[in-house]
C-alpha cells in the first residue's frame, strides 16, 4: 500500500508528465520509471502508463479542439495504421523479460534526453503548406504503422518523433503536429491498454491516479500553449531523466 503522500506525488508526477507529453513528447520517461521504482514489475507499469496516456490525450485532444486546431481526417487515417503497429509493439512489451526492458529503457532514456538537449530549435515558416493528401498521405500512413510499434512497445519519446515526422513530411505547423500527435497516441494507446488489460498487465489504482494529473496536465498545456521555458525543461529532463537511467541500469 502507498502512503497518502505518495498518491500526491503521483498526481503531481502525472501533471508535470502531462504539460511535457502534451507540449512536446517525454513524460512517459518521468511516469514509466517512477511507476517501476513503486515496485511494479516493469511490464505491468509499462500498462500502467497506458491508462494515464489514454486519458491525457483525450483531455488534450478536447483541448485542442476547444481552440479550434484540428487535422481531422489525417489525423484518423495515419492514427489507424499506428493502432495496427500498436499491437506488434505491444505484445513484444508484455513478452520480454523485465530486466531487458530496463536497460532498453534506460538506454531509450539517454538518447531521448540526448535528443532533447542538443536538438536545434526549428523555425516557423510565415507561410506553411500542408502536404496531406497523396503520396505524402501514403507515406505518413506508412511511416506511423512504425510509430505506432514502437509507441505500443514503450511509447517513452513518441512525442519528438512524431514532431520531427509530420513537419518533414507533411510541413505542419508546431501547434497542427502537437494536435496530431495527441490524437495519434490516443488512438494506438487504445489497442495497447486492451492487450494490456488481457494480459493482466494494469495496476488499475495506480494508472487512474496518475491520470488524474497528466489530464489536468494535458487540458492546461492544450489550452495554454507556453512558448517560454524550454530551457528549464530540457535541464529538467536532463538531470532527472538521466538519474532514473542510471538508477534503473543498475537496478
Amino acid at each position: 500500500m502507498l502512503e497518502a503522500y505518495n498518491w500526491i506525488i503521483l498526481v503531481i508526477v502525472g501533471f508535470l508528465a502531462g504539460i511535457i507529453n502534451t507540449l512536446a513528447g517525454g513524460g512517459s520517461l518521468i511516469t514509466l520509471p517512477f511507476l517501476i521504482f513503486l515496485g511494479l514489475p516493469p511490464s505491468v507499469a509499462n500498462g500502467t502508463n497506458r491508462i494515464a496516456i489514454l486519458f491525457q490525450t483525450g483531455t488534450a485532444i478536447s483541448g485542442f479542439q476547444s481552440k479550434g486546431i484540428s487535422t481531422f481526417p489525417f489525423s484518423i487515417y495515419v492514427g489507424c495504421s499506428a493502432f495496427l503497429g500498436s499491437i506488434i509493439g505491444a505484445q513484444i512489451a508484455i513478452d520480454i523479460k523485465g530486466e531487458l526492458f530496463n536497460k532498453i529503457l534506460s538506454i531509450i532514456m539517454i538518447v531521448v534526453v540526448c535528443l532533447i538537449v542538443f536538438q536545434k530549435k526549428r523555425k516557423t515558416p510565415k507561410e506553411i503548406t500542408e502536404k496531406t493528401t497523396g503520396k505524402h498521405l501514403w507515406i505518413s500512413i506508412l511511416t506511423f504503422f512504425f510509430v505506432g510499434i514502437y509507441g505500443g512497445f514503450i511509447n517513452a519519446g513518441i512525442g519528438f518523433i512524431i514532431l520531427l515526422l509530420l513537419p518533414t513530411i507533411n510541413k505542419f505547423s508546431l501547434v497542427k503536429s502537437n494536435a496530431t500527435k495527441v490524437t495519434v497516441v490516443f488512438i494506438y494507446t487504445i489497442a495497447a491498454v486492451v492487450l494490456f488489460a488481457i494480459n493482466d498487465k494494469i495496476h488499475w489504482k495506480y494508472g487512474l491516479t496518475l491520470a488524474i494529473g497528466t489530464s489536468i496536465g494535458a487540458w492546461f498545456a492544450s489550452r495554454y500553449s507556453v512558448t517560454k521555458g524550454d530551457g528549464f525543461i530540457k535541464y529538467f529532463l536532463l538531470v532527472v531523466v538521466s538519474g532514473m537511467a542510471i538508477k534503473l541500469w543498475f537496478f
